[in-house]
């Protein structure tokens, strides 16, 4: 279902083979969301009186479900299981859920809820999206430092201009970059801190405009721009690896129907020499 290597030979491809079907991959999604709702509904307390003991009678069947299809998913595929990053990921987020509820590491059953994003792995358009955020990351990191580069030096630059008058918002590095991921973000920048700041310092205006198209229209717009060309890069692939997939797939049909009607020839020769 994950795995991409080629699998064994005899019952272990028979078994990759049935756990990758199309029905079996719908059944689990369709344990994974109303296992979300389940996870969801034991937020509320009036739930938990009336229906606690269904709702979690649920959750450990479904959760029974989840570790046999990991177990035969582990003897179908062997060690290639644990070289696939999709499945250590379903492999973690079901350890996860057979923490001990009491003890220590108890805290950790509240991860449980990472179960509903095994939906990732089952969902190619969604596993796409993911390793494109992924494989973005190298040039985000760019982006990233630009961006903190230009927070410092604004940070510094507010922090003198404004901070004798509005210490609780620029009165610290700390404080000034904190209020201005606030501009950056646009929410309650204009009413909230610029224009008090504008009535005591004319010419603010021309520091926060500026900051907001450097920050907020470009800079932002950058990581979008980042994120889709690699989103669109990494689904590029997977349609020339699906059609690469279809090609071989073909070829090999074709040499087999090659192969079998060299051999009804050569039966056809060998009855009429």
């Amino acid at each position: 279902m994950i795995c991409t290597d080629q699998p064994d030979s005899g019952w272990r491809a028979q078994l990759g083979r049935w756990i990758a079907q199309t029905s079996v991959e719908r059944l689990l999604i369709v344990l994974i969301l109303v296992n979300a709702l389940i996870l969801g509904l034991e937020t509320f307390p009036a739930m938990m009186d009336r229906y606690g003991g269904v709702l979690k009678t649920l959750d450990t069947l479904i959760l029974v479900v989840f570790v046999i299809e990991l177990t035969l998913r582990i003897v179908a595929h062997g060690t290639r299981f644990f070289r696939d990053p999709w499945s250590l990921f379903d492999f973690a987020v079901v350890a996860i859920a057979l923490v001990p509820a009491s003890g220590p590491l108890a805290v950790l059953r509240t991860l449980r809820v990472l179960r509903v994003l095994r939906i990732l792995t089952l969902m190619p358009s969604m596993r796409s999206v993911v390793a494109g955020l992924i494989s973005a990351i190298p040039g985000l990191s760019s982006v990233i430092m630009l961006m903190g580069l230009i927070f410092y030096v604004s940070a510094v630059l507010a922090t003198g201009l404004f901070g004798e008058r509005f210490p609780e918002w620029f009165g610290n590095l700390g404080e000034t970059g904190y209020t201005l991921f606030q501009v950056m973000t646009l929410e309650s920048w204009s009413m909230g801190i610029a224009r008090p700041v504008i009535e005591a310092y004319p010419f603010a205006w021309v520091f926060f405009v500026i900051f907001i198209l450097v920050t907020t229209f470009t800079m932002l717009n950058l990581f979008i721009a980042v994120i889709v060309n690699a989103t669109q890069a990494e689904h590029d692939q997977d349609n020339a690896q699906r059609i690469e997939d279809q090609h071989a797939q073909t070829r090999a049909q074709i040499q087999a129907l090659a192969d079998e009607i060299a051999s009804l020839k050569e039966s056809l020769n060998r009855r009429h020499p």
